[in-house]
């Protein structure tokens, strides 16, 4: 594949309940370093990047002392 057509994200996100930060490769090999704070959500996500053959590299930091909703969102 070239240059021009990988299919590659990078993007941060910033509000009052998270701070993100995640870049994707969509023709990865399944490579993924996954910190969310929510230990199920990061299993489910590594589950799809794994058998999806992406990578993915996604940190979170979130208000997850009032809830997780903000971070899954």
């Amino acid at each position: 594949m070239s240059e021009k057509n990988k299919r590659i994200a990078v993007c941060t996100r910033k509000t009052k309940e998270t701070d993100i930060t995640l870049s994707v490769n969509l023709d990865g090999q399944g490579k993924n370093k996954i910190d969310t704070g929510i230990a199920f959500f990061d299993h489910m996500l590594e589950q799809i990047i794994r058998h999806g053959e992406m990578d993915l590299v996604v940190s979170v930091e979130g208000d997850l002392q009032v809830d997780e909703h903000h971070t899954i969102e």
